[in-house]
């Protein structure tokens, strides 16, 4: 049996709760745990036995960066990737039916559709076999995982049939409690999904002739609202539940600091190699830390737990870092202290200063908590405290003090600051 797998990535006009970071650089190629977010979604869909091809759907513009990316990927796993531009946003259904006959060009028995943002354990082959022993070969699957009930109301929650697995209801985001089990955003669909989604777009398409001056962009149509919602009840749906998935959105930075975490943490399976360790020529490390090959790293600085050093970065002497993401060509001049931040690429942070945010962790006496993506501001339009964002070419001086704030990029910053967003 042939598959495919397409990724979902969105465009410019999307993730904007991610800026400053995806001002100068496409989201999903923000490196989390040393890799970009989609690389994660491409090496698991590798371990696909007879995957035909993966395809990644968005309304970026083609730029060097992504072709490179795309074109090391394919080398480096031995798969086919392309990468197909939507002429506008389109949803997450649109797209997928834009494209159709790219997806279902040499015949693939089902394909894997994960949107862009995910963070997650990734259990492809594992749903792959519950598939195969549900419903009548015409039918789809969704994974799924469990959230705090106050928490839920922020997913697609979704209620199915304990003994057969059938999703019985969906609801997106709702407005009063439904359920606990939330959609995570992969699912496996069969080529009668296109079936579906040509109900609705020739719905939407009558709308349009129909000259109704109210109606909204008739163009997009979602997979969530559009599609799952009317097929639940109708033996078509089935949901993969796994309670203890590793699984976050990365919605906005604070989120990239908990999903760089989580990534390192698999790494202990998947890819121990990846993890630094201590020596007597290298920094001391505590905890799950990865440190790109061509980074210098001086000896007598402390790196970890949970830190990403990019490529090209030097720290200095007794450079204290934890809980960070230090981005490609940054510089860490001697003593200073990195916390619960992102250094964004090229930037720098003088000698003795202190770079430090505020965590933002779920909370980890509730196994099925989540990580929050809150607003920038509070209901008062106060800045919420978060951790510290530096964009790309920022300079900090010597001795200074930045606090819960974000810098944007090719600022050169002369005094401390607390709580701000530096334009």
């Amino acid at each position: 049996m042939l598959y495919k797998a397409v990724i979902l990535i969105g465009g410019p006009q999307k993730g904007t709760r991610f800026r400053p970071l995806s001002l100068e650089f496409p989201k999903p190629l923000f490196p989390i745990a040393g890799f970009p977010i989609i690389h994660h979604h491409i090496e698991a869909c590798s371990k696909v036995k007879d995957l035909l091809e993966i395809l990644v759907i968005g309304f970026y513009q083609p730029s060097e960066a992504l072709n490179r990316f795309l074109t090391a990927s394919q080398r480096e796993f031995n798969v086919n990737i392309r990468y197909l531009q939507e002429y506008t946003s389109l949803g997450t259904a649109g797209g997928l039916y834009h494209f159709r006959d790219q997806i279902l060009s040499g015949q693939p028995q089902g394909f894997f559709v994960f949107n862009g943002d995910l963070c997650c354990k990734f259990p492809l082959v594992e749903m792959l076999e519950f598939h195969k022993l549900k419903g009548n070969g015409k039918h789809f699957t969704l994974l799924a995982t469990e959230a705090t009930k106050k928490q839920s109301l922020n997913y697609g929650c979704l209620v199915m049939d304990s003994d057969t697995n059938e999703v019985l209801h969906y609801v997106e985001k709702p407005q009063t409690f439904v359920s606990s089990i939330i959609n995570c955003g992969l699912y496996l669909f069969t080529p009668e999904i296109f079936e579906h989604i040509s109900t609705v777009f020739k719905e939407n398409q009558s709308i349009i002739m129909s000259d109704d001056p109210f109606s909204s962009n008739k163009d997009i149509i979602r997979l969530e609202q559009d599609i799952f919602s009317p097929l639940a009840g109708t033996g078509k749906l089935f949901v993969y539940n796994c309670e203890d998935l590793v699984w976050s959105q990365i919605k906005s930075a604070g989120s990239a600091i908990h999903a760089n975490r989580l990534y390192l943490g698999l790494y202990h399976d998947t890819h121990p190699d990846r993890l630094a360790q201590n020596n007597d020529n290298g920094p001391r490390v505590h905890g799950d830390v990865f440190i790109h090959p061509t980074a210098r790293v001086d000896a007598t600085a402390t790196l970890g737990p949970n830190v990403t050093i990019g490529a090209a970065v030097i720290i200095g002497p007794g450079v204290r870092v934890r809980e960070s993401i230090i981005l490609e060509g940054a510089s860490l001049q001697d003593h200073c202290c990195i916390l619960h931040s992102i250094v964004g690429w090229n930037s720098s942070v003088g000698a003795w200063s202190r770079v430090e945010g505020t965590p933002q962790d779920p909370n980890p006496n509730d196994k099925f908590a989540k990580m929050e993506s809150d607003n920038l501001f509070d209901e008062h339009g106060k800045l919420t405290p978060s951790i510290t964002i530096l964009g790309c070419n920022v300079a900090i001086p010597p001795e200074v003090i930045i606090l819960n704030s974000i810098v944007l990029p090719h600022k050169e910053i002369g005094y401390s600051i607390k709580n701000q967003i530096l334009l």
